[in-house]
């Protein structure tokens, strides 16, 4: 059975200062562009049948940069729409909500065309995402699947996968411009590795890592 492959898209300003970031637009940094050019000899190491997308500027560059061919893109993988949370820190909304939380409390609405979304209406996207790609990862020779997005969206996908509510994605800490793989163990999915990064020569983390973040 073919593997799930998860990347985040490298850093941007808003990644790298931990803003929120779901619609907006952002490109990657310089030091976002050297991040996903490092994935490209993790990713050559794969036999790839299909990759997906999020329509995002972020997570195409990224794409390309990683060496990722007949990339089509899916609305599905977009960010958590965050709402009136768009571009604030966790640290700013803590200010009138102490203790917040996105996983458990979700978003405020925000300005038009963007309600924002509670965790199940992340896992409902998530699920569909998952539904798309099952014949392909139960295809015996039909290569892995590789999904480029963002952070808290592919940690709610990655609980979903593994049979976990929406809100379990926040066990899953993630980088950004890191490869994660999903596969099964005795039929059942599993994951197999998380957050992984190219080495640099020296045997350093190739171009850093942004903090967790946020899109």
């Amino acid at each position: 059975m073919s593997e799930l492959l998860l990347v985040r898209h490298g850093e941007t300003e808003w990644s790298r200062d931990g803003r929120h970031t779901s619609w907006t637009d952002l490109p990657l940094t310089g030091r976002g562009e050297r991040q996903a050019a490092a994935l490209r000899p993790l990713l050559a190491e794969r036999t790839v049948g299909h990759v997906l997308a999020s329509p995002r500027t972020r997570a195409l560059r990224t794409a390309e940069l990683a060496g990722l061919r007949d990339v089509r893109t899916d609305e599905d993988l977009r960010e958590w729409d965050y709402g009136g949370y768009e571009g604030i820190t966790t640290a700013e909304i803590q200010r009138t909500r102490p203790g917040w939380f996105l996983f458990d409390d979700g978003v405020v609405p925000g300005p038009d065309g963007h309600p924002g979304e509670s965790p199940a209406e992340v896992g409902a996207r998530a699920d569909r995402v998952l539904a798309r790609v099952a014949p392909w990862l139960a295809a015996e020779d039909g290569g892995d699947v590789v999904l480029v997005a963002h952070a808290h969206f592919l940690r709610v996908l990655t609980a979903r996968r593994l049979g976990l509510p929406p809100s379990s994605g926040a066990l899953f800490r993630l980088d950004t411009a890191t490869l994660s793989r999903i596969g099964t163990e005795h039929g059942r999915p599993a994951l197999l590795a998380w957050n992984a990064t190219a080495p640099a020569p020296d045997g350093r983390v190739a171009a850093g890592r942004a903090p967790a973040g946020a899109g």
